[in-house]
């Protein structure tokens, strides 16, 4: 069976959703194609900053979620060496929230017609068609459309068929993980960060009653293989913690075994952004499948969202005057329209990635020296350069 679409969409994540979402805002009927059976909600949560706010509100989404997450006022840095804090910075002028991905997903998708997300269809190879690409799913359906969007996170089919290499590991693996307080948590609406002997780890309320958190190290032989095991996952993180209180290990022992995740890190080499093809022909990439990062700024889902909105208003820019028998002025324009987001999510994405691992490093970094300067001399740069990268806007629809 062979279906002809004007654009479609592969994944239903963050940035397919967002993406299509806009789309439909602009009056663009899209097609998401997704693999699994149902929304993917791998992760639990996210910090969304300021400028995915921007971005969010620029679909008309942003107050709906607003109203289920708490605002956050600072983030607090704390030493698990000296368990004495190294730094606090105020949240005043940002709008930072800790958000439930699959909220945030759920929202988009009520957003969408009926009919937009077809799940369980996998695919399994895409072709060059003339004017449109060809995409083949496992089920034996053909679907050949003008415009491609690839958002189908970091192992990307279509980053493949665009010439991306796979992204590289970085040494470090995170655990991350959800818990429900019955009675209500009792924490601030902060942001907690703790580094230190290697590990960085973070804990941000979503409301008054559910905290999510990500523990991130770099694994040695004897715990690599502790995504494998879930108890023993939970007993090397608790013995990771240092010097903190009582309340913030609370919350690692009260996570479910079943509400805990591991990962190993992956980014993709930044140069390859400045030098590879974010889009060829009628093909992009987004999301994930562009710019994999460490999520040491916590930035990946919200830049994610910024690619949705700018793919949204170019594509509808080009895609706006139609011209009946005109398949290569067509296609032409819709080139042009996604070499354009390329140009404008380049640099972007190329500075986010390079920040990102950056931070990373040196938050994890072990050794007296490093130690010292980033408890003493860093802490606050570190902290302040998160809100730096979240003072971005990427325009309106």
């Amino acid at each position: 069976m062979e279906v002809v679409e004007d654009i479609v969409i592969i994944g239903a994540g963050i940035a397919g959703l967002t993406t299509s979402s806009g789309l439909h805002r602009l009056g663009l009927r899209s097609l998401v194609l997704e693999s699994s059976d149902g929304l993917r909600t791998t992760g639990f949560a996210f910090t969304m900053w300021t400028n995915a706010w921007k971005a969010l509100d620029a679909i008309g989404v942003g107050d709906i979620l607003r109203q289920k997450h708490n605002q956050l006022s600072g983030i607090l840095t704390t030493s698990v060496v000296s368990g004495l804090s190294t730094s606090e910075i105020s949240f005043k002028d940002h709008d930072v929230r800790c958000v439930n991905r699959k909220a945030l997903l759920e929202i988009l998708e009520n957003e969408l017609p009926r009919g937009t997300i077809r799940y369980s269809s996998k695919v399994v190879c895409i072709q060059d068609a003339g004017f449109f690409k060809s995409i083949h799913l496992s089920d034996g359906t053909v679907i050949k459309t003008k415009v491609l969007i690839g958002c189908d996170g970091v192992n990307s089919e279509v980053a493949k068929f665009l010439g991306f290499s796979k992204p590289a590991f970085v040494g470090r693996s995170a655990i991350r993980g959800f818990v429900d307080f019955k009675d209500g948590h009792g924490f601030e609406p902060k942001f907690s960060q703790f580094f230190g002997k290697g590990v960085r780890y973070g804990i941000l309320p979503c409301d008054e009653h559910s905290v999510y958190w990500f523990f991130t190290y770099s694994p040695s032989s004897q715990d690599r293989d502790i995504e494998k095991d879930p108890v023993r996952m939970k007993q090397f993180l608790l013995s990771k913690l240092g010097n903190v209180s009582d309340k913030i290990k609370a919350v690692f022992e009260n996570t479910d075994l079943n509400n805990m995740v591991c990962s190993p890190l992956r980014f993709r080499h930044p140069w390859e952004l400045l030098w590879g093809n974010i889009s060829k022909d009628n093909v992009c990439v987004a999301g994930d499948a562009l710019h994999p990062m460490t999520p040491d700024l916590g930035q990946g889902g919200c830049s994610a969202i910024e690619d949705g909105v700018v793919l949204a208003r170019v594509l509808a820019e080009g895609l706006r005057e139609k011209q009946e028998n005109a398949e290569e002025i067509e296609y032409q324009r819709i080139k042009t329209a996604l070499g354009k987001f390329a140009k404008e999510r380049r640099w972007r994405g190329f500075d986010l990635i390079c920040t990102s691992y950056m931070v990373g490093y040196i938050q994890q970094s072990e050794g007296i020296v490093m130690n010292f300067l980033r408890d003493n001399i860093l802490a606050k740069f570190l902290a302040g350069t998160l809100l730096k990268k979240a003072s971005f806007d990427c325009g309106k629809l």
